[in-house]
């Protein structure tokens, strides 16, 4: 829209610089026209005698013969008036200093038109008139007469036409410029309303209100709505069976294990792995239920899986006087599961609490283009081999220093599975670890 404005704006403004230039173009040789037919009209009355002009007491156009008309005919020979029409009389043309006349006598056989302004006798200041200067030659028995016939003109209605065109146009223009620009803004308001519809299914999608693109759209976006359409019910069914196999597997996996469970000449050592086992295939069971009737594409708060993990930490980690500080935007949201969400903060929040000595710190910080989480503690921190091998399954970084590794593989996963970034580095602020997730939207 914004160029299309533009264009109005420059290009309107253009066309009326162009059309009035052009007008006042015509104009002038309008006039240039119509004094010359006049110049012609004196010169076939004109007559010479003993070296004199002749001219006679009343011309055919009367314009000349009335005082003061606004059309007026003078003949001047050598820089000085020789003759004047009876509509000049009470003005006075202007002269230098040698009284030489100051109008222009162009070449012989040629024309010119210029400006002049001259004074009345009472030396009252007059309008702009136009002057069309002709210089002609009359044979005679001495040496030839040079005489220049000077046709002045009141531009008064020439000034006046211009006026009035350059207003009309201009008024016009400005008219069609305010049309066009409606015109344009509901034609863009028009064109663009699918898409906005489009962006608004699109949240609604996002916000868990809807499954599909419900809307009939232009044939250019009933395309890209189908296959929309066709990626979100792909994916939601793939999820489905997801959790469907999960649940599954942990049921298959239950029998057996109660079974176990139930010999009398298992070791101390194996009934506590049977039942970590046990404990295992509860906490999936529980992940599958919780995260079957929620939408993938529904935000989770950030406060509220932080907060129930801070103060689940603390109790935990209580005797060893561990403070978890928590910095972060209020209302941010995590585009996930909380299930998800909830095991990538623990397993590092815990991670960060078994090496800490006194504290812990969990930031978050918001973007417009990304959502990063930060956990610090002021532990011995990790070194640079601990940095590269921690995230390999199997490797556990608190066989070096208390705590770290623990479950890092899996938050690697899951980072990777939203196409985040999970780096390690030194804290800055506490001397120990830091661990950055960052998520890109």
């Amino acid at each position: 829209m914004l160029s299309g404005l533009l264009l109005i704006l420059v290009l309107l403004p253009l066309i009326g610089i162009t059309v009035n230039g052009a007008f006042q173009h015509q104009i002038t040789q309008s006039i240039n026209n119509q004094l010359r037919a006049y110049v012609y009209s004196v010169l076939a009355v004109a007559e010479v005698k003993d070296e004199h002009v002749v001219m006679p007491n009343y011309l055919l156009e009367n314009q000349f013969n009335v005082i003061g008309s606004g059309l007026y005919a003078l003949i001047s020979s050598e820089d000085k008036l020789v003759w004047h029409s009876e509509s000049f009389l009470g003005l006075d043309l202007p002269t230098n200093q040698s009284t030489a006349l100051l109008l222009p006598a162009p070449p012989m056989g040629q024309g010119q038109l210029t400006q002049v302004r001259f004074d009345d006798l009472a030396g009252n200041s007059n309008n702009n008139h136009v002057v069309y200067s002709f210089s002609v030659s009359f044979e005679t028995n001495e040496p030839p007469l040079s005489i220049t016939v000077h046709i002045v003109k009141d531009d008064a209605d020439y000034q006046q036409q211009v006026s009035e065109f350059s207003t009309t146009l201009w008024t016009w223009l400005i008219v069609l410029m305010i049309v066009l620009a409606l015109v344009q803004a509901i034609w863009l308001f028009w064109t663009l309303k699918p898409l906005n519809q489009f962006t608004k299914e699109l949240a609604l999608v996002e916000q868990g209100q809807q499954t599909r693109l419900n809307q009939h759209y232009p044939n250019e976006l009933n395309a890209v709505a189908k296959q929309l359409n066709v990626l979100l019910n792909t994916e939601q069914l793939q999820r489905q069976r997801y959790r469907n196999a999960l649940a599954d597997l942990a049921h298959s996996l239950k029998t057996p294990l109660a079974v176990l469970q139930s010999q009398t000449d298992l070791s101390p050592d194996s009934k506590e792995q049977a039942n970590n086992i046990n404990n295992i295939i509860s906490y999936q069971l529980n992940k599958a239920k919780s995260s079957a009737n929620q939408a993938w594409h529904l935000g989770v708060s950030i406060d509220d899986v932080a907060s129930k993990l801070i103060r689940t930490l603390a109790k935990i980690y209580q005797q060893s006087h561990i403070d978890i500080d928590y910095q972060a935007p209020a209302k941010l949201v995590f585009k996930g599961e909380e299930a998800d969400l909830h095991e990538l903060l623990g397993n590092l929040l815990d991670n960060a609490c078994k090496a800490a000595k006194t504290q812990v710190c969990l930031s978050v910080t918001k973007t417009d283009s990304s959502l990063s989480f930060i956990i610090e503690d002021d532990g011995n921190g990790l070194t640079e081999v601990q940095r590269q091998n921690i995230f390999e399954r199997g490797i556990r970084a608190d066989t070096y220093n208390q705590g770290h590794g623990i479950g890092l593989a899996i938050v690697q996963d899951l980072v990777n599975s939203y196409q985040g970034e999970l780096t390690v580095a030194q804290s800055e602020q506490y001397g120990g670890a830091k661990f950055t997730v960052t998520f890109r939207h």
